[in-house]
């Protein structure tokens, strides 16, 4: 299991967001700064224990509407080879010293946990606390076998609403970026999809919303 170390970041994860976020093509805030506030999330283990996965959802305050997004991030020793471009910054950690920080969603070893955790060969954990079940993430799979393997090669594509991650062999995992909290509560998969990830997130005002942030669709849906 992951660590969770006590300890300093400079600049931090928030700090490293305000700039990045307004880069990204479904990012709705105004045209200032974002107001930036940690909102919930979860990790994931790296089994080989080198790569931090950490899916976080942070709200922004600065647009017309409140807004919350999921960010998922990897924290790594060493830049990542060919993705450059999904770099979000670097970090000086107070123990384990510089981490290359990228946006997930192009790093190979989180797509490869990601589903993992749909199809219930992984389990999410708290994202504040070492060796810890987040208890309020959910996931679904209606097949066996049917991501394993896939998502060691994929392409990864943003539009207005999320990120798009397609294998060769047509499947994909759609991670909604701009987040919609369900109507009634309940976290469940939209039509057509064959899997789902979801989770819960504080908003500005102070409640508690739900809502999906990852849907899987076979070859040929999306």
């Amino acid at each position: 299991m992951a660590v969770i170390h006590r300890t300093t970041l400079k600049p931090t994860k928030l700090e490293l967001l305000t700039s990045w976020l307004p880069s990204r093509p479904w990012y709705r805030g105004g045209a200032g700064e974002p107001t930036l506030a940690k909102a919930g999330g979860f990790r994931l283990d790296d089994p080989q224990g080198e790569v931090g996965i950490e899916f976080m959802v942070v709200t922004d305050a600065s647009g017309p509407q409140p807004m919350a997004y999921l960010v998922p991030l990897t924290y790594r020793g060493a830049p990542l080879d060919g993705a450059e471009h999904a770099l979000v910054g670097t970090m000086e950690h107070g123990v384990l010293g510089r981490r290359w920080a990228y946006d997930g969603c192009h790093d190979p070893v989180l797509a490869d946990r990601l589903a993992a955790l749909i199809e219930g060969r992984a389990q999410a954990q708290d994202q504040n606390v070492s060796d810890t079940p987040a208890r309020e993430v959910v996931a679904s799979c209606t097949g066996e076998g049917l991501l394993s393997g896939d998502f060691t090669d994929f392409t990864a594509a943003d539009d207005g609403e999320g990120t798009a991650l397609t294998t060769p062999q047509g499947t994909t995992l759609r991670l909604r970026r701009a987040l919609q909290p369900a109507p009634d509560g309940r976290i469940l998969p939209p039509q057509g999809a064959v899997g789902h990830v979801g989770g819960t997130w504080e908003t500005p005002e102070g409640t508690r919303a739900a809502g999906v942030f990852a849907v899987l669709y076979g070859a040929g849906r999306t």
